[in-house]
């Protein structure tokens, strides 16, 4: 008899559902809330991509908490946590983000569990990504707009299999010597091609850097102190996600940024390093893709965008009095990781089709239809022209994009305040018009809608963990 098979979890006689949430525009579309929201029918949340350059932001009885790296779900007591291989994880940055939390009262340590193949984020990271920009400046090309936290040098050390994993946290000298190498590799892009010696690299990374090169001594100190931390809560997620769904518990995959982020889908080049869409959770959790029941598409009754790069329907939203600085201060749009100014801009639904294709979108959920109240007329833009053509979906890349010329719908906007409101009936006529139109032309129904940051004001029209 073989003593070392492993037993096999008893299965349920009914699994569990899976619901998976992904922004549809470039992010910032209100996910964190759905997401904390959605756990009341969840036993575990998951985040699958990205790092902590995203930012989800709760609203709870009037309480605002800013998410990077842990999923929304911790808020909730009886949620256990996932973050999942797809993931680039700075420790420096969930450490922080656990201290915040626990000064709270929230409990996170015995809640959270975080796959041993994530790609580390290490001090090295973020100091090629600041000098590259940094480089791109003085050679007179626009900045890809990072946010300088090393995501996307990251998930080049991944792709090109020299990346350092949580795994690695494990053994020491493992991980020293695959430290050292990276550090030498680091210091001659940033020496020979970046001069990085030219490069302000601020505080933060002060104890790291010296003349432009990297410390080894300074970086795998800190890494061994941060091992002891989070070693207890290292853990083979796609096996404890496997063994959940089996016992009939429901899961909620947390995307990160949006769709048009997306490093394949999105407005290439100005994208983030990672896999945004639906289809990633399998990949960056773990989990077959026959596990992933349904797909809710998070969407702004408007749009926005942070950083460079095409926005089609973008307005002036500096101007006061316009609609576009209606949307910006009303919609109070900053990033919750940068601080930037969100670009705001009327909604566009030939960009959502693009979104809804790529993603597999089973409904939509629009946030701050609230932030329309009082505007006169709303503009939907149904497709563009594209170099004398007529189309009604987004089109690939960033060069097409800009050439895109949008084309409208005019529709009257209302006056009456929706803040608040959770019964669809009570919303005004107008405002009915206004999403029912979204759906004619997207071709996705709409299965709720969130009136304001609180959990508690949203409308259902359909619930995603309802068979």
């Amino acid at each position: 008899m073989n003593n070392n098979l492993v037993t096999p979890t008893t299965p349920c006689s009914k699994p569990g559902r899976n619901v998976v949430v992904v922004g549809t525009q470039w992010g910032d579309e209100g996910k964190g809330k759905l997401v904390d929201w959605l756990t009341e029918s969840a036993s575990g949340v998951v985040r699958f991509h990205g790092g902590h350059n995203a930012g989800h932001t709760l609203v709870i009885n009037g309480v605002k908490t800013a998410l990077h790296l842990i999923p929304s779900g911790i808020m909730r007591p009886e949620a256990t946590c996932y973050i999942g291989n797809g993931v680039v994880l700075s420790i420096s940055k969930l450490l922080e983000e656990i201290a915040g939390l626990e000064k709270i009262g929230v409990d996170v340590r015995s809640r959270l569990r975080i796959s041993e193949a994530c790609p580390l984020i290490l001090p090295l990271h973020a100091a090629l990504d600041m000098a590259s920009e940094a480089a791109r400046a003085r050679n007179g090309q626009e900045k890809i707009g990072t946010t300088g936290r090393g995501i996307g040098p990251a998930y080049e050390d991944k792709v090109a299999r020299r990346a350092l994993r949580a795994q690695d946290l494990r053994f020491p000298e493992r991980f020293a010597a695959k430290l050292r190498e990276l550090v030498n590799y680091y210091n001659h892009l940033l020496g020979q091609w970046l001069q990085a010696e030219q490069t302000d690299f601020g505080a933060a990374l002060a104890p790291y850097v010296q003349g432009g090169q990297l410390q080894f001594d300074a970086i795998y100190a800190e890494a061994m102190q941060q091992a002891e931390i989070i070693r207890p809560m290292l853990a083979d997620v796609s096996r404890e996600l496997n063994d959940a769904h089996r016992a009939g518990e429901n899961l909620l995959f947390e995307g990160a940024q949006g769709t048009l982020l997306d490093i394949d889908h999105g407005t290439y080049p100005f994208v983030t390093s990672s896999n945004c869409v639906a289809g990633n959770a399998a990949a960056g959790a773990g989990v077959g893709p026959g596990m992933l029941h349904y797909v809710l598409g998070i969407t702004k009754a408007y749009c926005t965008r942070v950083g460079s790069g095409p926005f089609p329907t973008e307005l002036d939203w500096q101007t006061e009095g316009t609609p576009g600085w209606h949307m910006a201060t009303v919609g109070a749009e900053k990033g919750v990781t940068t601080g930037r100014s969100r670009r705001c801009g009327w909604f566009d639904a030939a960009l959502l089709k693009r979104s809804a294709q790529v993603n597999g979108l089973t409904g939509l959920c629009i946030t701050k239809l609230d932030v329309l109240d009082g505007l006169k007329e709303l503009k939907l833009c149904t497709g563009y022209v594209l170099d004398g053509q007529a189309i009604d979906i987004l089109p690939m890349g960033a060069d097409e994009i800009a050439r895109c010329t949008p084309v409208y719908e005019t529709m009257p906007g209302w006056s009456e305040a929706t803040v608040g409101t959770t019964d669809y009936a009570k919303l005004p006529q107008a405002a009915k018009n206004y999403l029912q139109r979204i759906e004619q032309v997207t071709g996705v129904p709409i299965h709720v809608i969130s009136t304001s940051p609180d959990r508690d004001h949203t409308i259902m029209l359909q619930h995603p963990f309802a068979a």
